[in-house]
């Protein structure tokens, strides 16, 4: 059993739905879980019916519940601009409260949603967590957040060599004053190397499929599987894993259904269906329609049965 999951897919698939439901299965064999919304549009309190902030709120016996703040990530960002100004200052160059402000709005790492996300990757992993459950936002921020340990890496690679510049000049205008004591004491990490640190962290770990099981939410709609098709290739393309396929509100008709209640689950049955012939090498799970939105413990519970442990 991986650590981490994550529910991917487009809006109004049923993720959050699935995340909870998923999280209430895992509590309920004994192990230790942690559910966490990535979307900036939270809705997990919602589904469990329960007050969930940005610090993990009990649900129930192994479970707890938390939303990621965004606010999180931008102080992120403020101590990197913060850093970077202190090495302007100590350089000579002067930056006003007002020049900091403006440094950090020009967003100089973009992603503060993204950021404040993957912190959670690492934030409670030594907490004695066993599963960590990620409900994620539709596909382009998911992508968006998949690709940032990346772009981030970059970037603060750049922001890395600039600081560095910028201490070198420093301790060479130092030692020409005060000779090889100038150099004590400047061994710190820093702000800036501990996050790329962090973030080269979270894309092994995205990438581990020992440790990560990334879970494609659906419907069983045609148009559907071509916005999945597109899905799997962005994450096949930054190399993390996908084995499961959620069908989600798959309609099925009790014996005495209407006619048109049979058509509509002999559509749905074609296109999963297809959905099997599509990736045959996928474990397809197919979660029932429920009628109305899902929430509360009876509904999860239910989805809950045919999900993967």
């Amino acid at each position: 059993m991986g650590k981490y999951v994550l529910y991917g897919g487009k809006g109004g698939v049923g993720k959050t739905t699935c995340a909870a439901a998923s999280g209430l299965k895992t509590a309920s064999q004994g192990h230790r879980t942690l559910l966490v919304s990535t979307d900036p549009a939270h809705s997990l309190g919602d589904v469990l019916e329960t007050d969930v902030g940005s610090d993990p709120t009990q649900v129930q016996a192994n479970l707890w519940g938390v939303e990621a703040d965004p606010e999180a990530g931008q102080a992120v960002y403020q101590r990197i601009v913060e850093t970077l100004a202190a090495e302007f200052r100590s350089a000579g160059l002067r930056m006003t409260e007002t020049d900091v402000e403006q440094l950090f709005a020009a967003g100089f790492v973009p992603g503060s949603d993204e950021v404040a996300a993957l912190e959670y990757f690492l934030a409670y992993d030594d907490d004695g967590w066993d599963r960590i459950v990620f409900d994620t936002a539709p596909t382009g921020h998911t992508l968006r957040l998949l690709t940032l340990p990346d772009v981030l890496s970059e970037s603060l690679s750049t922001a890395t060599k600039v600081q560095g510049e910028v201490r070198r000049l420093v301790a060479s205008a130092r030692s020409f004053v005060m000779g090889p004591a100038a150099f004590l004491g400047n061994d710190d990490e820093g702000e800036i190397e501990a996050l790329r640190d962090r973030m080269d962290r979270v894309a092994e770990l995205l990438r581990d499929e020992r440790q990560t099981d990334f879970r494609v939410v659906l419907l069983p709609e045609r148009l559907a599987l071509e916005e999945t098709r597109r899905l799997l290739e962005r994450l096949e393309s930054f190399d993390i894993p996908v084995e499961t396929l959620i069908v989600n509100r798959v309609y099925e008709t009790p014996p005495t259904a209407c006619d048109q209640c049979q058509e509509r689950a002999a559509a749905h049955e074609a296109t999963l269906d297809r959905i099997r012939r599509t990736y045959p090498d996928m474990d397809v799970h197919v979660l029932p329609d429920l009628g109305a939105e899902v929430s509360g413990r009876e509904g999860l519970e239910r989805l809950a049965d045919r999900l993967p442990k």
